[in-house]
């Protein structure tokens, strides 16, 4: 029997080492810091959902509205923050990616083609038998990510 979970409350990494890293990264690439970054990182940081790059600019226009945030800042900060491997992205074709912070614990996706809906899982026996084939064949795994596509349980019973 697996043991099975689907609860990410608790961050793996607290926000002020993120902001520490992120302004690094910003620097490296010769970037300034801005409040609309931060604002970025912090929306992401918080957020329990994957969001796509129009939903968190509007997250931030609906929370942040004396802040005026571009949708190309959005789009350059997700794009750097997920080439620096700070936020990881699902693919939805021409629907676009859907952005996650990558600080978060490891798990994988079940992913709705219906309704887009997305659900986080652990399972252990995943991870163990993931582990043993990378063994087994001599391979040295740095990072991996598991994404079933179906039709989920809501959407069945429409």
């Amino acid at each position: 029997m697996s043991n099975l979970t689907t609860n990410f409350d608790d961050r793996t990494i607290e926000y002020q080492q993120l902001l520490e890293d992120f302004k690094m990264l910003l620097k490296k690439n010769g970037l300034k810091f801005t409040i609309q970054r931060e604002v970025i990182l912090e929306m992401l940081y918080n957020s329990d959902e994957h969001l796509t790059p129009e939903s968190l600019h509007h997250l931030i226009q609906e929370k942040h509205s004396n802040l005026k945030t571009g949708i190309a800042t959005v789009y350059r900060t997700l794009a750097l923050l997920e080439d620096s491997h700070m936020v990881t992205s699902l693919s939805f074709g021409a629907q676009g990616k859907k952005y996650e912070l990558g600080a978060k614990e490891h798990h994988d996706h079940l992913i709705c083609t219906e309704c887009g809906t997305i659900t986080e899982f652990v399972d252990e026996d995943i991870e163990k038998r993931q582990h043993a084939i990378t063994d087994e064949l001599g391979f040295q795994m740095s990072e991996h990510s598991m994404q079933i596509y179906g039709i989920c349980k809501n959407c069945q019973n429409k």
